[in-house]
């Protein structure tokens, strides 16, 4: 499946508070906290909310050696992630496909039943 660029990167300077869930399953994956500007055209994201909600895969398509992630739970393919993050972050660069994402805007987390949520925006 070909995706448009403009879909890929729908979130790429997008600011708002909230947090970016899969687009199949609704599971949370990335809050606006985590997130910054790599550059690259992408969403990217220094860290997952939790690790427990994706997986890691290696991917050697196209001549490259990488690392794809997908959610966990409904096996989306999400991106992939890279070791050449701001090292204050972490040093990693999760590089994920806005068509993968949906994203609820934190004074919406309660009525959308991510009130659970809100805790990770209190640092």
């Amino acid at each position: 499946m070909l995706l448009k660029f403009h879909l890929a990167e729908k979130y790429n300077d997008f600011n708002e508070k909230g947090l970016y869930v899969d687009v199949v399953s609704g599971e949370p994956l990335f809050t606006s906290h985590d997130k910054f500007n790599s550059g690259c055209g992408w969403p990217s994201f220094s860290k997952p909310i939790s690790e427990d909600n994706i997986k890691k895969i290696k991917d050697t398509s196209h001549n490259m050696i990488r690392t794809e992630v997908k959610s966990k739970k409904a096996d989306s393919h999400l991106g992939h992630v890279f070791d050449d993050g701001p090292s204050e972050l972490g040093g990693m660069r999760y590089c994920i496909n806005s068509a993968a994402l949906k994203f609820i805007a934190f004074e919406d987390l309660e009525k959308e039943g991510y009130g659970k949520y809100i805790k990770y925006f209190e640092k």
